[in-house]
């Protein structure tokens, strides 16, 4: 299997993933926005909401990350300058959940 359908494959496993979590996320962000800090800090507390926003925000940079790659291969025409642009961009869809997610189960 070559590069171009391993990417494909993984953008549509990535999409399908985040349909439920998207539909979750939306419907609980319904109910906690107009809450206080408290309740919202309840609502991260508990075990449950942080393993599905974990989920949701993993999900989210992968599938995000895999389209702006291909937005890369397609508007960049120098090598070494998409090399690094995907680099970078991957770096920051690793690091960015991690310290989100760190936070999140900290958060109690």
């Amino acid at each position: 299997m070559n590069l171009a359908t391993k990417k494909w494959v993984f953008l549509k496993i990535s999409s399908v993933m985040l349909l439920p979590l998207m539909f979750w996320f939306a419907v609980n962000f319904i109910e906690i926005y107009d809450q206080n800090h408290f309740e919202l800090v309840e609502f991260f507390s508990n075990s449950v909401s942080k393993f599905l926003f974990s989920l949701f925000i993993i999900f989210a940079y992968f599938f995000s990350a895999l389209n702006i790659s291909e937005v890369f291969e397609d508007y960049i025409s120098e090598d070494k300058i998409k090399y690094v642009a995907n680099r970078l961009l991957f770096i920051s869809a690793i690091i960015i959940p991690l310290l989100t997610i760190i936070f999140l189960f900290n958060l109690n």
